[in-house]
């Protein structure tokens, strides 16, 4: 890289690319990532361009020519980047321009000059002329011409994709600083927050998008991010609330109109779609909603209400099926429920209140799930990734470009980690075993230091403090249930009941569910003598790289202290 075309030079942005939307962000001078809007105002920008007589759209005003104008508009083409054309499912472009293989690759036939001549283009140019326009956008904003970008992708993204992706924007002439994962932009989005402290938390990602949803079990440990588990479901989606909705106003419009079915054509399929993705987001704001279409099907216009309970009722299993992805993916992490202390819920469709609300019933009361239906102070879901990004480039944009692909090796990333907690038990006289006290949670990369402050028998005196390893288990609780109990001598009166009776009065009781910690090896032990009655004991652990420990334990206020050390074990699979 010239000096010209250096750090200095470089004016880099967020840039989230969606299979749906796409978004772009910044990050001002006082350090705020904010999200900006293209040309016509809108800040989630449909990833769709469309040709009309040689003029390219792009946007909003690209998707509303999915109804006339359907063959040359282009959607839903990010997944198809560095794949075989035999490995895509095309199902979501049904209802416009069609993928068509050259080459053993992905494009489209699409007529995008002013000529009639129908033009073959490449998954790969669509993708640059789509990168292109939101580079425009977000340099007439800018004012200064926007030369790099940290993009986002899926977790599930291969290489191949990447470098497609990675050559595209180049030939868009945008830099890719760095490919970011989806849910660790939206992590970071929240942990970039004013007042947001960075505390050691297992972070479940929910990006519930238009074709997609997207879950990921994110581990943050000393200020490092760890992806535990993700799972992937694209039969869980935006989409499919649309189809609720389209087949609900479908079935109201053949009763006015019974010869007219509007899901055989494909312009009034195309405009039942579009309103009926309308009206799902007017849901997520308000009570009810309308659905108005002039000229639906054989040229009756079409007027109806539908309010949010019907709605809920219409997609029961939809909402069943976004929690019962996000347990199994906490399960697929060999986590339960209480180890989550955050959900962030990520995606357009994660406006809509209930899915909120569900995921919160189905988890521990202390879980912060962060949505705009639980928390007034939960970002936009839909700007979630763009934000993140931005705030990636605030970070690497001035260093070069060698410094920020060393930074990102595996080599260098992939630390060792503690294979179990360390934490610590305080003994005092003829106490015989401490409460332990978890001070670095099992996974956590090193180097890491942590300082606590323990409270010590009451009785003071010599003080024997012990590092030891621990293991948290699940423990689960039956609690019979009283309004069952006051039933039960009826039912043993009753010689009649049945076997089916007698399982359910197996039900009456009622789970609860508490994290417990077993203690396990000692590590070290350090005696701090002369605590006063009622005094503390600081504690602080210092986890080198090479897994050694030292460590140093003194009564809060007095000077000195005890000092301690563990050798460096011998590696297994670089944990210890």
């Amino acid at each position: 890289m010239s000096e010209e075309d250096g750090p200095a030079s470089r004016v880099a942005i967020g840039l989230s690319f969606g299979n749906t939307n796409s978004s772009i962000a910044y990050t001002s001078a006082e350090g705020k990532a904010e999200v900006i809007a293209n040309e016509e105002g809108d800040r989630q920008i449909p990833s769709i361009l469309s040709y009309v007589d040689g003029e390219q759209f792009q946007g909003a005003q690209a998707k509303a020519q999915l109804v006339r104008n359907a063959k040359n508009t282009v959607a839903y083409f990010r997944d198809f980047l560095g794949q075989e054309f035999k490995d895509i499912d095309p199902t979501p472009c049904h209802q416009s321009a069609h993928p068509i293989e050259k080459d053993s690759q992905v494009a489209f036939s699409i007529q995008d000059t002013e000529s009639e001549d129908v033009s073959t283009v490449s998954v790969s140019e669509i993708t640059t002329r789509h990168i292109r326009r939101l580079a425009v956008s977000a340099s007439d904003f800018l004012g200064k011409t926007v030369n790099a970008a940290v993009i986002t992708v899926p977790t599930n993204f291969s290489d191949a994709q990447k470098e497609a992706l990675r050559k595209a924007a180049a030939d868009a002439n945008i830099e890719v600083l760095q490919f970011i994962s989806e849910p660790i932009a939206a992590v970071l989005a929240y942990d970039a927050r004013p007042g947001a402290s960075l505390s050691d938390k297992v972070v479940v990602v929910a990006d519930f998008g238009g074709t997609r949803s997207d879950i990921a079990i994110i581990g943050s440990r000393g200020g490092i991010y760890t992806v535990l588990a993700t799972a992937h479901d694209w039969d869980v989606s935006g989409t499919k609330f649309d189809d609720k909705l389209m087949e609900f106003f479908a079935k109201e419009f053949m009763k006015k109109h019974k010869n007219e079915d509007p899901t055989k054509n494909d312009r009034a399929l195309a405009k039942l779609r579009l309103e009926s993705e309308a009206v799902k987001k007017a849901l997520s704001l308000g009570a009810s909603a309308s659905f108005s279409v002039e000229s639906l099907s054989g040229g009756y216009d079409f007027t109806n209400t539908i309010n949010r309970t019907r709605f809920e009722l219409l997609s029961t299993q939809i909402f069943a099926a976004m929690t019962r992805l996000i347990l199994q993916t906490v399960e697929k992490a060999e986590l339960d429920p209480l180890d989550i202390t955050d959900i962030i819920l990520a995606g357009g469709t994660s406006h809509i209140p209930r899915i909120a609300n569900n995921i919160k019933n189905s988890f521990p009361e202390g879980v912060n799930v962060w949505a705009p239906a639980t928390k007034s102070d939960a970002i936009n879901p839909s700007e979630l990734s763009a934000r993140g990004a931005a705030i990636q480039a605030s970070l690497i944009a001035d260093f070069e470009m060698e410094n920020i692909k060393e930074s990102c090796e595996p080599v260098v990333t992939v630390t060792p980690h503690l294979k179990h907690a360390l934490g610590v038990l305080c003994i005092s006289g003829d106490v015989a075993q401490g409460k332990f006290q978890p001070l670095i949670e099992a996974d956590t990369p090193t180097p890491i230091r942590r300082t606590a402050t323990i409270t010590t028998p009451r009785e003071g005196g010599d003080v024997l403090v012990k590092i030891v390893e621990g293991s948290r288990h699940i423990k689960v609780n039956k609690v019979e249930n009283p309004a069952k109990a006051n039933g039960a001598t009826a039912k043993e009166a009753d010689s009649d009941d049945s076997s089916e009776e007698e399982e359910d009065s197996d039900n009456d009781e009622e789970e609860t569910r508490e994290k417990v910690w077993h203690v396990g090896k000692v590590i070290a032990e350090l005696a701090v003598k002369g605590v006063k009655k009622g005094g503390k004991v600081e504690v602080q652990v210092d986890v080198r790289p090479d897994l050694a420990v030292s460590i140093i334990a003194r009564e809060v206020g007095a000077k000195g202290g005890v000092r301690g050390s563990v050798e460096a074990p011998k590696l297994e699979n670089g944990s210890a």
